[in-house]
C-alpha cells in the first residue's frame, strides 16, 4: 500500500491521508521545478506493488485496486473497501487489460522479437486515460469523503489523446473541463471535444511569455487561479504517475502468463509519463530505452548532462532545456521539454536504459510497418518500432533479443 509522496527534489513529505496532493507544497512561480515521487510500504525488502496479487479476472482499476494511491487515501479518511469499489465503475471499468502478443511481421522485419502491447483500443484510443483515471477517482472520494467544497474546473493542456481522454472522463463524473490548446488544432478535432462537453482556449503567444508553449502557459495560470491540473505530466499532478504504472503491471503479468521474459522495452516519449510509469511497473530486469524524434528530443538532448551529474534533479532548469521549434511527424511526442524526466532517468538508470532519437525516415517508415502488420496506429503511436529501427541502425541490438513496444494513439 502507498504510504505516501516524497518531492524528488527538496525531500518535502506529504502523507498518504492528506487531500489533492497534486504538488510539492513548495513548488512556486518562481520555483516550479518540484515533483512527488510515491513512496510504498515494503513487505520484505520489497515495494508493496510488486506483492499485492491482483485480482482476477476483472478490469484494470478493480484487478489492481489495492496498489493504487487514490485507494489508500479514501482508505486512509476512513472510506470503506466496498465503498472504494463502487467508485470504480463510475469511472473507469472500460479500461481493462489490453491485448500483449507477439508480432511476427514487425519480427521478421526489424530483425529481432518484437511483442507489443496494444492500447488502440483502449479508452478514447491511447494509455491516456489510464494516468487520469486515478485523479478522478482522488477527487470523487475526497468529494464523498467531504474533503472537497465547490468543484473546481478540470484543466489540460493538450490536443491530442490526452485531452479526448480527459473530456472522456470527465464527462462521465459530470466535471467541467477546460483545455487548453494551440492556435493551429484541428477543427474536427475541436469539434469532438466539443461534444464531450469540454471548454476550449485556443492560446496565442504572448509578446510576454516566456520560452514553452503557450498552451501549457495557460494551463498552469488557471491551475493557480484554483482549476485541478488534470493532465499526464507529473510535476504538475503526481497521481498521474500512479496508475500510470497498470500498463507496466499488465505488461510483467501478461508476459509471466506466456512463460516469456523481455530483454528490452522501447517507449515513445514525448512528455515522460508513460515511459516512467512502464518501466516502474515492469521493474529494473527489462531495459527501459525512451525514443524521441529528432525534431523534438529534449531527453536526448539532456542525457549526457543527467549521467554526468550528481542528484541531476537539483539543477533542473540546467539540465532539461526547453526544445527550440518542435516538429515530427509523430506529432503527439513533440513536447518542448520533457516534462517527467526525473521518473523516466530514475527507471533507465535502474534498468541500464538510454535514450535514442529516431529520425523522421524511421518514424515514417515504423507507421508504414506498423500498419501493414494490423495496428490502428498514428505515427506517434508506432514511434516505439522506429526506436527499434535507429537502435538497430546504431547496432545496439544483440540476436535474440526479445522486444517490447507500445502501440498507443489509434489512427484517425
Amino acid at each position: 500500500m502507498i504510504a505516501g509522496w516524497v518531492c524528488a527534489v527538496c525531500g518535502r513529505r506529504i502523507d498518504i491521508a492528506t487531500p489533492l496532493p497534486w504538488r510539492c507544497p513548495a513548488a512556486t512561480s518562481d520555483d516550479p521545478h518540484h515533483v512527488l515521487r510515491l513512496v510504498e510500504r515494503t513487505v520484505t525488502g520489497e515495494a508493496t506493488s510488486a506483492v499485492i496479487p491482483p485480482r482476477t479476472g476483472a478490469p484494470t482499476f478493480r484487478r489492481y485496486a489495492e496498489r493504487f494511491a487514490w485507494r489508500a487515501f479514501a482508505r486512509a479518511n476512513g472510506m470503506t473497501p466496498a465503498a472504494c469499489d463502487a467508485l470504480v465503475p463510475q469511472i473507469a471499468d472500460d479500461l481493462v487489460v489490453t491485448p500483449l502478443a507477439r508480432s511476427d511481421r514487425l519480427s521478421d522485419e526489424c530483425g529481432v522479437e518484437v511483442w507489443v502491447k496494444d492500447e488502440t483500443g483502449n479508452l478514447a484510443g491511447s494509455h491516456k486515460a489510464r494516468h487520469l483515471a486515478s485523479i478522478l477517482l482522488h477527487l470523487r472520494a475526497a468529494e464523498l469523503l467531504g474533503l472537497l467544497g465547490e468543484r473546481p474546473p478540470l484543466a489540460i493542456a493538450s490536443c491530442g489523446n490526452a485531452a479526448l481522454a480527459a473530456a472522456t472522463l470527465a464527462r462521465r463524473a459530470a466535471w467541467p473541463l477546460d483545455v487548453y490548446v494551440p492556435t493551429w488544432m484541428d477543427d474536427a478535432f475541436g469539434d469532438r471535444l466539443d461534444e464531450l462537453g469540454a471548454r476550449i482556449h485556443r492560446c496565442e503567444r504572448r509578446s510576454s511569455d516566456p520560452p514553452g508553449d503557450p498552451a501549457m502557459l495557460r494551463f498552469r495560470e488557471a491551475r493557480d487561479a484554483g482549476a485541478i491540473p488534470f493532465t499526464v505530466q507529473g510535476p504538475e499532478n503526481a497521481l498521474c504517475l500512479d496508475a500510470g504504472r497498470t500498463i507496466g503491471w499488465e505488461i510483467a503479468d501478461q508476459a509471466a502468463a506466456a512463460g516469456v521474459t523481455f530483454d528490452r522495452a522501447v517507449v515513445q516519449v514525448g512528455g515522460g509519463a508513460m515511459a516512467a510509469c512502464l518501466g516502474a511497473g515492469v521493474g529494473p530486469a527489462t531495459r527501459l530505452d525512451a525514443v524521441q524524434a529528432e525534431g523534438a528530443a529534449p531527453f536526448v538532448d539532456a542525457w549526457d548532462r543527467i549521467v554526468s551529474t550528481d542528484r541531476p534533479e537539483r539543477y533542473w532548469s540546467v539540465i532539461m532545456r526547453p526544445w527550440t521549434d518542435p516538429h515530427s511527424l509523430a506529432d503527439g511526442i513533440v513536447d518542448d521539454e520533457t516534462y517527467d524526466w526525473i521518473a523516466l532517468k530514475d527507471a533507465m538508470f535502474a534498468s541500464g536504459g538510454r535514450p535514442v532519437a529516431a529520425s523522421e525516415d524511421e518514424i515514417a517508415h515504423a507507421h508504414r510497418m506498423a500498419t501493414a502488420a494490423g495496428y490502428s496506429a498514428s505515427p506517434t503511436g508506432s514511434a516505439g518500432v522506429a526506436g527499434v529501427l535507429a537502435l538497430a541502425r546504431a547496432g545496439a541490438l544483440s540476436d535474440g533479443e526479445r522486444v517490447v513496444v507500445v502501440m498507443s494513439g489509434v489512427a484517425r
